[in-house]
C-alpha cells in the first residue's frame, strides 16, 4: 500500500496548475445518461473516484474515450443496464447520482446505497422524497433503492436540510420530466451551478442554479454537448494553506477566486497576503520566525466556510499563535484527523462536533495514517511545517480527490515523495 514521505520546513514557492473539480466532474459524467448523443467533457482531473464513475456507467452500457489533457468522449446511446452495483458504489458516495438521470432517461433504475468516506452518515431521504414527490414509485430492497417511473412529471420539492448530490440529481432528473420542477432550499455550492451550465448546453431549461431556488422546465430530450468542467475550489485551498504554513509564495493558475472568498477572508485574519486576478490567486505567507495568527472556523454550506476545508485549517492553527475554535456543522466523525496531529505535538481538545486548537511552535515529523480524503490533505500539511520526515500511510483515500499532489507539491520546492 502506497505511503507518503515528507522532509518538512521548507517554504514553498513557485507556480502550481489547479486540476478540474472532482465533484464537479463526477455529476457531469452523470449527466451523459441523458442523452443518446455524445458528451465532450474537458478539463477531467485524473482520480481514482472518476475512474470509478467511468466504470460505473461502462457496465451500464455507456462507451467513452478518454484523450489528451483530461478530455473525455461519453456516449451513452445504449443503457441497456441501469444498475449500480454494490461493489462500485461502496467506494464512492457520489454514485447515488445516476439515480435521477437513469430514471429520467429509462424509466427505471436500481442503485445500490452509497458508501465513501467514513466521516458520518449521508442520508439520500432527500433525493427519494425528490423523486416520489415527481412521480417515481421507490422501495428499498435488500441495500438497493429500486426506482420506476414511465415519466418523472414537474413537481414543487422542499428539500429538508441543504444537500449538494440531492439537488444535483433532482436537477438530472427534472430535465427530462413532464412540466416544471421547483427546487426550494438547493444547494448553492458553484458545482450546482457548473453541472446546470452542463445541462444548459444540452438543451436543458434550468433557472436560478446558484440560489437556494432553482427552476426547470422539462424538455423532450437532450443533446451532446462540450462542457469544461470547472476549477477544483478545494484543491486550490489546500494549496493555499500549504504556502501560508510553510511560510511560502505559491500562485495557483487556472483558479477561480471568486468562488473562494471564505477560504481567503480566513487566510488573510490569519495573517497570510493574498493577491488575485480572474483566473489566478497568490498566497505568501509570514516568514519564519514570524508565525501565523489562530483563526475561528465554523464550516456551512456555500457561501459559508467549506467542510472540505476545515482539516486544513486545523493545521494552520495547530502551528499559529493564539488558540483558534474550529466547528463542524455538516458532518459527524470528521475530526478523526484530531488523534494524528497530536500524535505530531498539536494542542487540540475535541468533543462532539467543536475542536479547541491551541497553536504551538513547531510539530514534529512522524507516521501517521490518513482516515478519509480531507484527513489525507491535512496530514500531508502537516508534514510540510512539521521538523523531521512524516510518513502519511493509507493515500489511497488522497488519490480519490487530489491530482498528482506530490509532483505539484514538489514542483513548489516540497521534499516529499511515494513509496510503496
Amino acid at each position: 500500500m502506497d505511503r507518503l514521505l515528507i522532509q518538512g520546513g521548507v517554504p514553498l514557492a513557485g507556480e502550481i496548475q489547479v486540476s478540474g473539480a472532482k465533484n464537479a466532474a463526477l455529476p457531469v459524467l452523470c449527466a451523459s445518461l441523458l442523452t443518446a448523443d455524445t458528451l465532450q467533457v474537458t478539463n477531467v482531473p485524473q482520480l481514482r473516484d472518476v475512474s470509478t464513475m467511468l466504470q460505473l456507467i461502462r457496465q451500464m452500457g455507456v462507451e467513452f474515450v478518454i484523450g489528451d489533457k483530461g478530455s473525455i468522449e461519453v456516449s451513452a446511446a445504449h443503457v441497456g443496464n441501469p444498475l449500480a452495483p454494490y461493489d462500485l458504489v461502496k467506494t464512492m458516495r457520489a454514485s447515488i447520482l445516476v439515480l435521477g438521470p437513469l430514471l429520467a432517461r429509462c424509466g427505471e433504475a436500481s442503485v445500490s446505497l452509497p458508501g465513501g468516506c467514513a466521516i458520518g452518515t449521508r442520508p439520500v431521504d432527500q433525493h427519494i422524497k425528490g423523486l416520489e414527490a415527481m412521480g417515481a414509485s421507490i422501495d428499498i430492497e435488500r441495500g438497493y433503492i429500486m426506482a420506476k417511473a414511465k415519466r418523472l412529471r414537474g413537481a414543487r420539492i422542499v428539500t429538508d436540510l441543504v444537500t449538494v448530490t440531492g439537488t444535483e440529481n433532482l436537477m438530472m432528473a427534472a430535465t427530462l420530466a413532464d412540466g416544471v420542477t421547483i427546487i426550494e432550499n438547493a444547494a448553492r455550492e458553484p458545482e450546482v451551478v457548473d453541472l446546470a451550465n452542463c445541462l444548459i448546453a444540452m438543451g436543458a431549461k434550468i433557472r436560478g442554479a446558484g440560489t437556494d431556488t432553482i427552476r426547470i422546465e422539462g424538455v423532450e430530450r437532450l443533446s451532446g454537448a462540450t462542457h469544461k468542467v470547472m476549477p477544483d475550489r478545494i484543491e486550490t485551498g489546500t494549496f493555499l494553506v500549504a504556502a501560508a504554513a510553510t511560510g511560502g509564495d505559491v500562485t495557483l493558475r487556472g483558479a477561480t477566486p471568486a468562488i473562494l472568498e471564505a477560504v481567503v477572508e480566513k487566510l488573510r485574519e490569519a495573517g497570510a497576503s493574498i493577491d488575485s486576478g480572474p483566473d489566478w490567486i497568490r498566497c505568501c505567507g509570514p516568514q519564519r520566525p514570524a508565525r501565523l495568527k489562530s483563526v475561528d472556523v465554523r464550516t456551512a454550506p456555500y457561501p459559508g466556510f467549506p467542510t472540505d476545508m476545515q482539516a486544513q485549517f486545523m493545521v494552520l492553527d495547530a502551528i499559529a499563535e493564539g488558540t483558534g475554535i474550529v466547528t463542524e456543522t455538516i458532518f459527524e466523525n470528521r475530526f478523526m484527523h484530531v488523534p494524528e496531529l497530536k500524535r505530531m505535538g498539536a494542542d487540540i481538545d475535541d468533543e462532539g462536533n467543536t475542536a479547541v486548537v491551541k497553536g504551538v511552535a513547531r510539530l514534529d515529523g512522524t507516521n501517521v495514517m490518513a482516515t478519509d480524503l480531507r484527513a489525507s490533505a491535512c496530514l500531508v500539511l502537516a508534514g510540510l511545517v512539521a521538523e523531521g520526515e512524516t510518513v502519511v500511510h493509507r493515500i489511497y483515500h488522497l488519490d480519490r480527490g487530489y491530482e498528482h499532489i506530490e509532483e505539484k507539491l514538489s514542483k513548489v520546492g516540497a521534499r516529499i515523495r511515494r513509496s510503496a
